[in-house]
């Protein structure tokens, strides 16, 4: 009996529940809302190198979208892209609406890379690309919530997770210039 116990305590307290399991198994799987309201499949974005980052217009961290157009503009020829999806998660730092995100971004950052919908990036409302992003299930070594506004994935053509960089690490920094050029240089 007591084995029993052991054993069922053992999975409840070490597998998730089906609120926490991740089914999907590539972040092609997903369709968003893209700052416009258009459906957009994730799967548009295979065979390119992608950063996926959570952004907020009233972060002190806001001025790095500089940084991202930057990148974006350096190395979308070569199959780059970044993708960025506002949430208000933290400290209320991303109230506007979808128009008044995309106008803010494209009048101050002169943002063309595409943009989504606000999104949550974590909590029980956790839209299901971030539960994937952060899930050690599907992204060990690179799980983990959330910590701040401009925390960055980025994945491989493949769409497999290769690196993960703290919100106060800049898009320019060395060595995120450093894994975008190796991820390119893989074919």
């Amino acid at each position: 009996m007591a084995v029993l116990v052991a054993a069922y305590s053992y999975g409840f307290i070490f597998n998730p529940s089906p609120a926490e399991r991740v089914k999907e198994s590539s972040m092609y799987e997903f369709t968003l809302k893209d700052i416009d309201g258009n459906d957009v499949k994730l799967d548009a974005y295979k065979g390119k190198v992608v950063m996926l980052v959570n952004t907020a217009s009233r972060c002190g961290l806001t001025s790095q979208y500089e940084g991202l157009q930057g990148i974006f503009d350096k190395y979308k020829e070569k199959g780059f892209t970044v993708l960025g999806f506002p949430a208000n998660n933290f400290l209320g730092q991303e109230p506007g609406t979808e128009k008044e995100i995309k106008e803010f971004c494209t009048l101050n950052y002169k943002v063309s890379f595409p943009m989504f919908s606000k999104i949550s990036v974590k909590g029980s409302d956790q839209h299901p690309l971030y539960r994937f992003l952060t899930h050690k299930e599907t992204n060990p070594g690179f799980d983990g919530d959330i910590a701040w506004n401009f925390e960055k994935f980025l994945a491989d053509r493949d769409g497999k997770i290769i690196a993960r960089f703290s919100p106060s690490t800049l898009p320019t920094d060395p060595e995120v210039v450093a894994k975008i050029e190796s991820a390119l240089a893989a074919k």
